[in-house]
């Protein structure tokens, strides 16, 4: 016999619906959240940015917590769209030198369309991320329930539904595992036996048969979709593994019943072909089949310890408190719903939490990088591809990782730029002629390094550099000499690829790259394509400053040392325009540009995440930062208010950095799962929203540990422990009446680093493995040992 079909759709109305009619939710007086890390609900998800998101880096599931029809929703991180593909424009090398002479000219529309047509690659548009299928779960006979609650556990990584019927208290938990590479999901409940029945099924947007195999297992295998004219060629399968006790089993053709068990437990393995952008000759059905085997013989209750104890050793190294208010006993979308006119310093808090959570899910060593949309699409054609978008939002993606505890979670983005710096190389050579390594503003699994989209969006070769400043960042926090290691050859590949294509600009002799762009923002209308935009230099300021340095660390290369510092030498300086601000282009546009409020305040990388611009060092262009920031405005897309967030801490500008928080915690700008609302759903909002959080707290920038550099009136009082500072040095940090009570600093190496609060200063000596209290009085700050290695 065949058991009944869902479609997804039919699954998520039905729960809704049935939610709506006959649950009876708990109010928040009657169910307070438990501890501060949790994410709970009073009614099901009727709608995909309303459930809750699990997931160990690889897989990833979002639990909808439905009644009579449960949903969840798969993610494999390396299921995208085509198949390996090399999009080079060919006419590219010969074309450039015209585009420049274009562009020195003035003619920048005639620029950009022969960019248009030599530069953009073939196909313009990459592959897309893709969602694997759902896992659907019919329970018949479902009436009037009650006291209904759903939670997400971050401490715990574990997403919970709970209701009653009658007088049986119904459970029904999911978590992924990172250690043991599946996804698990227990139906439970507290009758004596036989409370559990249910129809599991698959269903699937992708080409793919659904078959019973094994006597107990679900299969869905097949291959992804073409797109933009390069045909599909991942193969997947998902594997659905039904573990029950007592009850009765009946198998259909693509589905499996359940009925009268006392437990279920689905453990639930997917895999594609992928290995490397090159190769996708990998065996699916061999990994899934090796995944459920190595689970055979574990209880629930062991898969539950391993994964937690996997998760809060990266979890529990940062705690926050902000403290709490009787908003803090709400479910969280009414929380948010109401977060303009609440009281609620825990939100803020609990948002800092589920970026470090996130974060956690969506990116683990051996993972991809966490893309637009973490590990978490529901979509076959989601917004911008679900992919890397790396003129900003793949690198905020990694501000939060250092600074948060969670360092080694770096390690993907570490990889993919290997693998850039090889197709980017292909770039490099056909379009330039040069040496070296390039990429441009996006990049896919297939790893393409070309110029997408359109020139008005793509035409930036810096996405390289930026990728490695970040990288270098981690250096700098871990001071981890195996990893520079790997990170410098990328580093002195990525200088070549700019000591070959600088040029002097014809006015001032200064080198600048042309063509570039100022990412997506426009001098003229419809026109971007331009020479030496301000963060072009900025970013190779970094470049070129933490090459030297690695190279002198390591003692490679003098010569490139010599070479890369004459470069840099060259390179503009960043101007202020005739508003006061800090130019975004080489010529004073800025008030004249067609969107003076864009979403993007690129030329504002110096201040944040870079440190070239700094209150104390540099106060005249920290001004001019800040001018440009007024004249930008604070309203932006989700992400855009993240990087305003990090941007006004830098300038310590407390309520303008809470106040910009705070509309990204309002419905507008935050789903009621906290994902962050783009909109649509992009997970670098909530990244780099959590780091502004840690911004505000505790800055880490210019050889100096800032304390409380952007603590807001709405945090009188608090305590964090477990952030990290540059140098390999961990901060704890306690607070009263808005007053510092202690800073509690533990290296890792032997450090000697600057600690300010305010306008107090003292320098601070620690040997690895050691401690020092910093405390504040009216004479300054002092600094005591309180432990010290032997």
């Amino acid at each position: 016999m065949d058991t009944p079909k869902l479609s997804r759709r039919d699954a998520v109305k039905a729960g809704a619906g049935l939610a709506l009619a006959a649950s009876l939710p708990a109010s928040a007086g009657e169910g307070p959240a438990e501890h501060a890390n949790l994410l709970w609900y009073d009614s099901p998800a009727d709608e995909w940015v309303q459930a809750l998101p699990i997931g160990s880096g690889r897989l990833g599931a979002m639990i909808f917590g439905g009644i009579a029809n449960e949903r969840i929703q798969l993610n494999e991180d390396t299921f995208f769209a085509g198949s390996p593909y090399d999009s080079s424009n060919p006419k590219a090398r010969e074309a450039l030198p015209r585009v420049r002479e274009l562009v020195w000219a003035g003619k920048y529309q005639e620029a950009q369309a022969l960019a248009d047509e030599t530069l953009v690659g073939r196909p313009a548009r990459q592959m897309s991320y893709q969602p694997i299928g759902d896992v659907l779960l019919l329970f018949q006979g479902i009436e009037n329930a009650r006291d209904y609650r759903r939670t997400l556990d971050l401490d715990g990584a574990l997403a919970t539904t709970r209701f009653k019927l009658r007088r049986v208290t119904h459970v029904r938990e999911a978590f992924a595992s990172a250690v043991d590479r599946v996804i698990a999901l227990r139906l439970s409940s507290d009758a004596p036996a036989g409370a559990i029945t249910v129809n599991i099924g698959l269903s699937t947007p992708q080409d793919a048969e659904i078959l019973v195999e094994d006597g107990d297992t679900l299969v869905m295998r097949g291959v992804g979709p073409a797109q933009h004219g390069i045909p599909g060629g991942i193969r997947f399968e998902t594997r659905v593994q039904v573990r029950r006790k007592g009850g009765r089993q009946t198998n259909g053709r693509d589905g499996i019943r359940i009925e009268d068990a006392d437990e279920v437990v689905l453990i639930i393995a997917t895999a594609t072909s992928y290995r490397r952008f090159d190769d996708i000759g990998g065996d699916p059905s061999a990994i899934t089949r090796a995944d459920i085997a190595a689970v055979v013989g574990k209880s629930w209750a062991e898969l539950l310890a391993v994964h937690q104890a996997d998760h809060r050793a990266l979890f529990r190294r940062t705690t926050i408190e902000l403290g709490r208010t009787p908003a803090a006993d709400l479910p969280t979308d009414q929380r948010i719903a109401r977060s303009a006119e609440l009281d609620d310093p825990a939100l803020a808090a609990l948002y800092y939490q589920f970026g470090r959570y996130l974060l956690i899910a969506s990116s683990r060593p051996g993972s991809q990088p966490a893309n637009l949309q973490g590990i978490w699409n529901e979509r076959t054609a989601p917004p911008w591809e679900s992919k890397w978008t790396l003129n900003i939002n793949a690198e905020m993606n990694y501000w939060l990782a250092d600074s948060g505890n969670l360092g080694e979670l770096v390690e993907p983005l570490l990889r993919m730029t290997k693998e850039l710096a090889i197709t980017g190389a292909r770039t490099a050579r056909n379009d330039w002629g040069a040496r070296g390594w390039v990429v441009y503003h996006n990049t896919d699994l297939w790893r393409q390094a070309t110029v997408n989209s359109s020139a008005f969006y793509g035409m930036w070769p810096m996405g390289g550099a930026w990728l490695l400043n970040t990288l270098w960042d981690h250096w700098d926090y871990s001071r981890d000499r195996v990893f520079l290691a790997e990170l410098y050859p990328l580093m002195a590949s990525a200088c070549l690829f700019y000591l070959d294509t600088l040029v002097p600009h014809p006015r001032t002799g200064e080198l600048v790259m042309n063509p570039s762009n100022s990412p997506e923002n426009s001098h003229r209308p419809g026109a971007s394509i331009c020479a030496g935009p301000a963060m072009d230099s900025q970013l190779l300021r970094d470049l070129f400053d933490n090459t030297a340095a690695a190279s002198a660390l390591l003692g490679r290369d003098a010569e490139l040392r010599r070479e890369v510092a004459a470069l840099r030498a060259k390179l503009p300086p960043d101007r202020i325009g005739k508003a006061g601000q800090l130019q975004e282009w080489f010529d004073d546009w800025d008030m004249d540009a067609p969107e003076i409020d864009h979403r993007h305040v690129s030329h504002l990388y110096a201040l944040y995440p870079g440190q070239q611009i700094t209150l104390q060092r540099t106060p005249e262009l920290a001004a001019a930062a800040r001018r440009s920031l007024e004249i930008r405005g604070d309203e932006a897309t989700g992400w855009g208010i993240g990087w305003r967030i990090n941007l006004w801490a830098r300038l310590e500008q407390r309520e303008r950095a809470y106040k910009v928080l705070q509309m990204l915690l309002q419905p507008s700008r935050t789903y009621p799962n906290m994902f962050d609302a783009h909109p649509p759903f992009q997970i670098d909002g909530n990244l780099g929203g959590a780091a502004g959080i840690g911004q505000m707290l505790m800055q880490s920038h210019s050889d100096t540990i800032h304390l409380l550099p952007a603590l807001p009136r709405a945090w009188p009082s608090g305590r964090v422990r477990g952030l990290r500072a540059r140098g390999n040095i961990g901060v704890d940090l306690a607070w009263r009446a808005g007053q510092l009570e202690e800073a509690v600093l533990t290296a890792e190496s032997d450090a000697k680093v600057a600690v300010r609060l305010g306008t107090q200063a003292i320098e601070v000596r620690v040997r690895r493995g050691g401690k020092v209290r910093v405390t504040s009085a009216p004479s300054g700050l002092k600094a005591t040992p309180i432990a010290q290695s032997r």
